[in-house]
């Protein structure tokens, strides 16, 4: 079985496998132990401190395939982003200028370095094993963060968003970079990339320009890719679009990925999730029936567990699960979890 749990310094090893799978333009998973011994501690962190709203949390999960004991995925939610290090995107706006002598408006696209996504909750991290990239379990991994903030609201804030990996080329370069950052940085986008995510963002703070940036100015092939998603990026962007993400002029300052946001209340699984009681065991037709999969938490933050998993629903509160979920989510009748169908039947 595959379940998603919190992640815990017991799995750096998986994680820095994952981290050289992924490669360079995912700041959030470093191939650096440093970095993700930190990361792990707070995440560790989080889990356990009462819920105060959104201070800089992270809740770092990973899929474990309970066979092998190995993390084989990633996913994340970070809380107030922005709130102890500076959250920097390029918002894309409009300005207008006329003349009256030439008779003529013109309209120019610039971008401006912000910080409007302070206090948001970042989802991010997203990666699973090849091995494992089977119809449905990276949606799973993907929409499993949405019962998280349905299950502990106290813990996050109003808003959702997140941001998307930037188009490169085949050889991993990118324009944006190549014809805006790394002017002012004048090192390698990878080299970027890695101080960013083990240092922070106060290289940006010292040397991203503080003045708008005129997108006409730059060579069109960087004007191209601004906003544009990496290829390896598409498939969880139509994820984050289903569930009601929308792109609103905000992208990345490394790489000009696209940032999407959507208010926490308005995500789609999170409104479609219900809460139940476990009452007893289904029986063994039920638990074969893949057609009547659920995503099932069992909204306990001490030990906190998801799976993907066939339920029976008994009542509009009551609920039947295998033996097999009972013991993977630690449950005991009685408990209450939270469920969401993961395919709804089409009509």
């Amino acid at each position: 079985m595959l379940i998603i749990r919190p992640a815990r310094q017991s799995d750096l090893g998986d994680l820095m496998d994952l981290s050289h799978a992924v490669g360079t333009g995912m700041t959030s998973m470093p191939a650096n132990e440093g970095s993700w011994l930190e990361k792990l501690t707070r995440s560790e962190a989080s889990f356990k401190s009462p819920a105060m709203g959104p201070q800089g949390e992270i809740y770092f999960m990973v899929l474990e395939d309970t066979e092998t004991k190995k993390a084989v995925g990633t996913t994340a939610l970070y809380a107030g982003v922005g709130l102890k290090y500076p959250f920097y995107s390029y918002k894309i706006s409009t300005l207008v200028s006329a003349s009256s002598e030439l008779e003529t408006t013109r309209k120019m696209k610039v971008m401006h370095l912000v910080n409007d996504y302070t206090g948001a909750t970042e989802i991010g991290s997203l990666y699973l094993s090849k091995e494992y990239r089977q119809p449905g379990i990276g949606q799973f991994l993907s929409r499993c963060r949405y019962l998280t903030l349905a299950d502990f609201p106290d813990r996050f804030g109003d808003m959702v968003m997140a941001e998307m990996r930037g188009w490169q080329d085949k050889n991993g370069d990118s324009p944006f970079w190549a014809h805006l950052g790394e002017k002012f940085f004048g090192i390698a986008f990878e080299n970027a990339d890695k101080i960013s995510s083990v240092k922070g963002t106060q290289i940006i703070s010292d040397l991203m320009p503080k003045y708008p940036i005129y997108i006409d100015l730059l060579p069109e092939e960087a004007q191209e890719v601004i906003g544009k998603p990496h290829e390896s990026s598409s498939p969880a962007l139509r994820l984050l679009e289903k569930e009601g993400f929308n792109f609103n002029g905000y992208v990345d300052v490394f790489d000009g990925g696209p940032s999407v946001e959507v208010p926490t209340r308005n995500i789609k699984t999170l409104q479609s999730s219900r809460v139940a009681k476990l009452n007893g065991t289904t029986d063994q037709t039920a638990a074969e029936d893949q057609s009547n999969l659920y995503m099932i938490s069992n909204a306990n933050i001490d030990a906190y567990r998801m799976c993907l998993q066939p339920a029976e629903l008994d009542g509009a509160q009551s609920i039947k699960l295998t033996q097999e979920t009972i013991d993977a989510l630690r449950l005991k009748d009685g408990d209450e979890i939270r469920y969401v169908k993961f395919r709804e039947n089409k009509s």
